[in-house]
């Protein structure tokens, strides 16, 4: 069983920053797709960003030139790096973990709170 361990929420007022982190407990890390989803109190859960093993990128029109995903697999670490923060954004943002070997595998992280003031 994978463990992602998600830090890096806070309160931010609108216009301010934060950087994300999740951390994996296991090497998988690095043959994985790395994605972070949002979830807004009565919406569904939402894709943010995503990136694959081979550092393809996708991210939603609503975050586009705003947030920016990384990964360090020394570190078995995903981030994302959130500029031009709107109240919009405010949400329990997730991390998971994606792939195959032999069978498909998808972790997810405990959820880390984003509040962003106006």
């Amino acid at each position: 069983q994978v463990q992602l361990v998600e830090s890096g929420g806070g309160l931010v007022q609108a216009g301010g920053s934060l950087r994300l982190s999740c951390a994996a407990s296991s090497s998988i890390f690095s043959i994985s797709t790395l994605g972070w989803y949002r979830q807004a109190p009565g919406k569904q859960r939402e894709l943010v960003a995503a990136m694959t093993s081979g550092g393809s990128t996708n991210y939603s029109d609503s975050v586009k030139d705003r947030f920016t995903i990384s990964r360090d697999n020394a570190r078995n670490t995903v981030y994302l790096q959130m500029n031009g923060l709107k109240p919009e954004d405010t949400a329990v943002y997730y991390c998971n973990l994606h792939g195959r070997i032999l069978r498909w595998y998808d972790y997810w992280g405990q959820g880390t709170q984003v509040t962003v003031s106006s």
